[in-house]
């Protein structure tokens, strides 16, 4: 995953309200943010497997950080 794209997913995470992060299950919110990253950047396949795949492996990450805030 490049570093604009990593910048970009958590700037993305960040902007989203806690509580849209909070209420969705883990497969519907790696679906959301998918969908919301593709809105503002067209990906590949291989890009968007990437992509789910590291919010999946983050997701104890950004469920952590939405309810801190």
């Amino acid at each position: 995953m490049s570093p604009s794209m990593l910048h970009q997913l958590w700037s993305l995470i960040e902007n989203t309200q806690a509580s849209i992060i909070l209420s969705l299950d883990d497969t519907t919110l790696v679906q959301w943010l998918d969908r919301e990253f593709r809105l503002s950047r067209s990906l590949d396949n291989t890009e968007r497997d990437v992509l789910k795949n590291y919010i999946q492996s983050r997701i104890s990450l950004i469920r952590d950080l939405a309810a801190q805030r």
